[in-house]
Formats: C-alpha cells, structure tokens, sequence
C-alpha cells in the first residue's frame, strides 16, 4: 500500500499546531498560542517541509480542523489550508476538532471511549462522542452546542453507552463537575492534553484519502455548530 503524504493544520482552540506524515515518519510543530496563529501557523508548516526535506507539491492532500471552535481560528486555518493547497495542486481534507480530541485520547491513552467537549463560551460547550474502530475514534452522536447540563441527554441519544470512557477537551475543564457526573473519567489535567492538536488528524485524514473523502480547496467549508439548532427541543433550547 502506498505510503502517505498529508500535511495537516489546525488553528481551530487555543492551540495552534501543523503536523508532517512523510512515508513513514510524523513531524510535529505545536503551541498555545491563543492571539498568534495567523503568524505561527505557515512558519511552521514551512520547518515541517524543511526537516523532511519535503515539498507541499509532493503531498497527497493537506488537512484542516474543520472545528467546531473559535470562529475567527477556524476562519484562520481553512483560510491557510486552502492557500496551500491551490499552490500544491492538492485536494483538502476536513477533519473535527472533536475527533481530534478523541483520536488524541486515544494515542495518549489507549481509551476505546470518549466524549470531547469544547467550552463554546456563552455558557455553552461543542459536545460529540466517539468510540474506537479499526484505530480511529469515529462519532457515535451527531455532535452539537449544547449547555452543559443538557450533556446527559444528549448522551442518551446514542445507541452506544459512553459511561466510563474518557472525557477531554476544554468543556470539561471550564465545567469541572461535568465529566464525573455522566460517568466518565478525566482525560488529562495539563492543558495540552484538553486541546485538539494537528498530529492526531492524520489517522483520520490517511482513511478519508483512502475512500476518497476529499475536496477541492474552493468546497472546503467549516463547521461552527451555533448555524444548526440541533437541539432546540431540549429545554432552554426552543
């Protein structure tokens, strides 16, 4: 099987991050740096290419964190994903910031469980859960905004029971009570290990390559959530 080529950007949170599968190998370029992405993010897919002695026209395809998250970060990072890829020549691929979360407490934890939630600001958090399958945590909600006290419910809704799995991301940092009162453990307590970062990405973005689940840059569209009312017959949500 053909050994992959992905560059993959996210600048969706808090953090900003680009990461480098070349054949075999994965660079790393990683901050917080909530006010900086628009200045980090493109230096640092430029010291991927150099250590891997690599050229974006080479790539494959080049993913994004296509959020949800800060409108302004997401804007940022499909914005420098589409500009790459019109110069490579390269299709993009989108890619949760939710499921990164997961994929992430999956490489750090070997969990088969997650829930990943990020504080949406405005007394909200961005929610999905996920379970392992064939090495990639895959959704098992439709992820949504929600407030935090509806998480129990939405919850309910998946035919998967997720109690006992892992919580991560910012939601359950900003609302510390949250993760233990739907039955799951802490994921990490350092603030990077609540943060999605680009490397884990890449697992996802090599299986969608693989079935053809890309775009051209110009189709390449975000994910805010706070567009859809999903859950306005929840409570406090007509």
């Amino acid at each position: 099987m053909k050994r992959m080529k992905i560059l993959a950007i996210d600048t969706a949170t808090e953090a900003c991050s680009a990461a480098l599968l070349w054949n075999d190998a994965v660079l790393t370029r990683e901050q917080v740096a909530p006010q900086a992405h628009t200045r980090l993010i493109l230096p640092m897919v430029n010291e991927l290419l150099v250590e891997a002695g690599a050229t974006l026209s080479g790539l494959d395809a080049i993913a994004f964190g296509r959020g949800p998250g800060s409108f302004t970060g997401v804007r940022i990072g499909i914005g420098a994903a589409q500009g790459l890829a019109y110069g490579a020549g390269v299709p993009l691929i989108g890619v949760s910031t939710l499921q990164m979360l997961a994929q992430g407490a999956y490489r750090r934890n070997q969990v088969e469980k997650a829930v990943a939630a990020i504080d949406a600001r405005m007394n909200e958090i961005y929610i999905g859960a996920f379970m392992l399958r064939d090495g990639l945590m895959q959704a098992v909600t439709e992820e949504a905004v929600i407030l935090p006290e509806q998480a129990g419910d939405y919850l309910a809704q998946s035919t998967v029971t997720v109690a006992g799995g892992i919580a991560v991301g910012t939601g359950f940092t900003a609302y510390t009570e949250l993760a233990a009162g739907l039955g799951l453990l802490p994921a990490a307590t350092t603030q990077e290990g609540n943060l999605p970062w680009a490397q884990d990405m890449l697992p996802q973005a090599v299986a969608a390559f693989r079935a053809g689940d890309y775009c051209e840059p110009a189709l390449a569209t975000p994910v805010y959530l706070r567009d859809k009312v999903t859950w306005k017959k929840l409570p406090g949500r007509e």
